[in-house]
């Protein structure tokens, strides 16, 4: 007999977690989880890249998080999260000390090779916010299959960073909330448009911090429908066997 459980903000479907330690090439040790579908191999990867850590960004915000709670079991998507160096979070501290996004290219490196190494497939970095700005500096010539930039504020990204992905084979999209403190919808179609395979998603209603079950499940949804369409849209039900 199964129940229907409705796929609301504090559900943790099922996946096997795994508690990782990601070593950098400067001999940092950062902590993190690896959610991988149960009984079947992931069909696509996330590397997520949390928001800014000296503003409360860690691997666990909410919508890493739920990432991590939901889309292994309804999409069949490996989630991938880590503390940046010198980031606390309820996981564990990460070594080191913020490296105002310089030194967290080692990170970001880090996350990508040992994805490589247990050969995970089809990995996608999904950066929110200072995390977009990682993914858009250190991104673009990694063995990644294209990056999600989510509520990207191009505040460290230059332009020189930007120029970069013109021409690239790796894939770039950006959800960009309707409302954002940084970035808008329309000023961010004209900073990204000289990266003519970019896709900028503008996001009615929504706020720079995805707050509520709505924003959570566009997001969602989006990122599904770029890196495992076959999977999308997300159920709002799951069926729980007891």
């Amino acid at each position: 007999m199964s129940e229907a459980i409705e796929i609301r903000s504090g559900v943790e479907l099922p996946a096997h977690r795994e508690q990782i330690t990601l070593t950098t090439i400067d001999g940092l040790e950062l902590i993190g989880e690896l959610a991988l579908p149960v009984g079947k191999r992931p069909v696509a990867t996330l590397i997520t890249l949390h928001p800014l850590p000296t503003h409360g960004g860690f691997m666990d915000s909410h919508i890493l998080r739920k990432a991590s709670n939901r889309l292994p079991e309804l999409a069949g998507i490996a989630v991938l999260r880590f503390n940046t160096r010198g980031t606390s979070s309820p996981h564990g501290t990460s070594q080191g000390v913020f490296g105002e996004g310089v030194t967290e290219q080692h990170d970001l490196e880090a996350a990508v090779d040992f994805a490589l190494a247990r050969k995970l497939p089809n990995l996608w970095l999904v950066g929110w916010s200072f995390g977009t700005e990682l993914a858009l500096k250190y991104g673009h010539d990694k063995d990644v299959v294209g990056a999600i930039l989510l509520s990207p504020p191009l505040h460290r990204a230059t332009e020189a960073d930007l120029d970069n992905w013109i021409g690239n084979s790796r894939e770039l999209m950006a959800l960009v909330p309707e409302h954002d403190d940084y970035l808008r919808p329309v000023e961010a179609a004209d900073r990204f448009s000289k990266i003519s395979h970019m896709e900028v998603v503008g996001v009615e209603g929504a706020k720079h911090l995805w707050v509520g079950e709505a924003a959570t499940t566009r997001v969602l949804n989006e990122i599904v429908r770029r890196v495992n369409p076959a999977a999308y849209p997300l159920p709002e039900t799951w069926l729980a066997k007891s």
